[in-house]
């Protein structure tokens, strides 16, 4: 179990775990029918177990261990250990109260991961985003949230920041929309701030922003945000990220992977060069000094 994989809590260390156990079985020449019947279980709940979305219980483990011939005491104590870590909730359980069901996974895996490349449309990123920004954005289209849920939800998306000033930080390349910069959410101060921010992210060796200026036209990516994570464990597959209102998408097929990178990487040429990023924030926190 590698460190960063301790750091991500139970969805990047089932997906490492459910990969181990495919290749011992696929090694051991047994059907996931075959496991299904040892664990008193069926194949699809294998099948579940081997792409890390479903728990562990540590008898199932110790089963399939037996039926894949480890006699390995080291090695077996170690998955083990790993399935009961993959167990433990990740830090983000205690706001399950404000979590939406489907954003667990994603919270786990942008712990887990090296690098997110990011498109953002309407909003600046949230791991950029200044408390003021957060607190109006969580509160757009919700009606009356009560004062104790917002804050709830402002102390999480903070507490995800951390992701960027751990040891070995994660490595964020964000390009934003023209539209997400003129959209003042949180009104014109709290907009000014949230530049200043971005202006001082920008200069940090793990975060590159990129602006996609509305001269540029358009481009690949114009149908929606999205994210890309990269993990450093090599049963980690990269993952695209989408975002609705209800639901999101979690796309790790090759084919999907291939496109959604090759739009980004357009979209990274056509927008402004990360140099010029400094100097189009400051044109527009003077743009919104004039308001």
């Amino acid at each position: 179990m590698t460190e960063s994989g301790a750091q991500s809590g139970p969805t990047a260390l089932r997906i490492i775990l459910g990969a181990h156990l495919r290749r011992m079985r696929e090694a051991a020449g047994i059907s996931r029918s075959d496991a299904g019947w040892e664990i008193r279980s069926s194949e699809s709940k294998v099948s579940r177990m081997e792409l890390g979305r479903v728990g562990f219980k540590e008898r199932d483990v110790s089963d399939l261990l037996n039926l894949y011939g480890l006699d390995d005491g080291e090695e077996r104590e170690r998955l083990l250990a790993l399935a009961r870590e993959a167990n433990n909730p990740g830090w983000w359980h205690r706001y399950g109260d404000v979590l939406p069901s489907w954003f667990h996974s994603y919270l786990g895996l942008e712990a887990a991961a090296s690098m997110i490349r990011t498109y953002e449309l309407q909003f600046v990123p949230g791991l950029l985003q200044t408390e003021d920004y957060i607190r109006a954005a969580v509160q757009l289209g919700r009606g009356l949230i009560p004062a104790e849920e917002v804050e709830r939800r402002v102390d999480l998306r903070l507490k995800r920041q951390n992701v960027l000033t751990r040891p070995n930080g994660l490595r964020l390349w964000a390009v934003v929309d023209e539209a997400a910069l003129r959209r003042p959410v949180g009104g014109v101060k709290a907009m000014i701030n949230q530049l200043d921010r971005l202006i001082e992210a920008s200069q940090q060796p793990n975060v590159t922003i990129q602006v996609a200026e509305f001269k540029s036209g358009g481009h690949a990516s114009n149908g929606g945000a999205y994210s890309i994570l990269r993990f450093p464990e090599r049963d980690l597959p990269d993952v695209v990220y989408i975002e609705h209102l209800t639901s999101a998408l979690y796309l790790d097929r090759l084919d999907d992977l291939d496109q959604y990178t090759a739009a980004m990487e357009a979209l990274c040429v056509v927008a402004a060069p990360p140099n010029r990023t400094p100097d189009i924030l400051l044109n527009l926190r003077k743009e919104y000094e004039r308001d």
